[in-house]
């Protein structure tokens, strides 16, 4: 597999990882500068030559995925059989240097309904970094003339035409998507409220709309749908920032973009608590093993044949 459809299969699992790439190269060496390997939590794709210099990058990458916080960061190495290795020894004679690239997990997006609001919201969205869902019933709002303003995006944008049943997306929908709901239509608003708070894999559920509007949504979603008050209580609406009123569709969409982004900020100040939480367990797990005598997940391997 190439290193860019490991990258590829990384974000369409939603799985954090780390771009490895030799950056530099004096003298002999096992791989040319720009070989790379991809580090995800389990898998590895790609090789940089194998040996210590490969093992101890990807003990890095590994690290990085647990971090809080990680940056891109350099790793030199020198291949001779005076250094002490921490997993054999290569003597090819050169050194190395080998840039690290976190590969965060990448947010995911659906937006129900890509009327006047719906559209707006896809031109703002498509500027970041994300997976972009566009769903609708209506086949000529997803007509390719009409999109084409999103030719240039930044965002994975999909498109999905569902003439019948648009809850049915929901399920297909990445873990974590946050899901905004904006259709032409008040009934089809209702019957994606009440799938969506039926989807647990979900992020957050938005729900444009009136205080009018949500009072009868919310009986419904009690009544009808059989929601107690704690999971009607994942969707929120008015959605957008409070402090924003305009009604224009350029300004709400402005004001719901804004209100995710601050979403996403909060939800990666949770995953980066966790992931600290797990770091550290892994670090008391190891001290608890060096105690009773044990080496933990240190281990020392011969480089093999043509590794350097």
């Amino acid at each position: 597999m190439t290193w860019f459809a490991a990258v590829a299969r990384l974000r369409a699992r939603r799985e954090a990882g780390v771009l490895v790439t030799v950056a530099t190269v004096r003298g002999h060496a096992p791989r040319n500068a720009g070989a790379k390997l991809v580090v995800g939590r389990n898998e590895t794709w790609g090789s940089i030559g194998g040996g210590n210099v490969e093992a101890v990058t990807t003990d890095r990458a590994r690290e990085l995925i647990a971090a809080a916080a990680p940056e891109p960061e350099l790793l030199d190495f020198a291949l001779n059989d005076k250094v002490t290795n921490r997993h054999g020894v290569q003597c090819c004679g050169g050194t190395v240097s080998v840039l690290l690239e976190p590969l965060p997990v990448v947010r995911a997006v659906a937006i129900f309904g890509v009327g006047h609001v719906g559209m707006e919201l896809a031109r703002v969205l498509a500027r970041q970094d994300l997976d972009l869902h566009l769903i609708d019933s209506r086949s000529d709002i997803l007509a390719d003339e009409r999109l084409a303003v999103l030719a240039d995006a930044v965002a994975a944008v999909r498109v999905h035409h569902t003439p019948l049943l648009p809850e049915e997306v929901l399920d297909a929908l990445p873990r974590g998507t946050h899901v905004l709901i904006m259709t032409h239509d008040h009934a089809e608003d209702a019957a994606l409220c009440d799938a969506a708070l039926r989807t647990p894999h979900l992020g957050s559920i938005g729900l444009i709309g009136s205080a009018a509007k949500w009072g009868r949504f919310r009986a419904r979603l009690r009544t009808e749908g059989g929601h107690d008050e704690a999971a009607i209580g994942r969707i929120k609406t008015p959605i957008g920032l409070t402090d924003i009123t305009g009604k224009d569709p350029a300004t709400i969409a402005v004001s719901v973009a804004a209100d995710l982004l601050r979403t996403f900020e909060a939800e990666g100040s949770e995953e980066r608590e966790h992931r600290r939480d797990e770091s550290s367990a892994g670090i008391d797990e190891k001290a608890r093993a060096a105690a009773r005598g044990g080496c933990g997940n240190t281990f020392t391997e011969k480089s093999p044949p043509g590794d350097g």
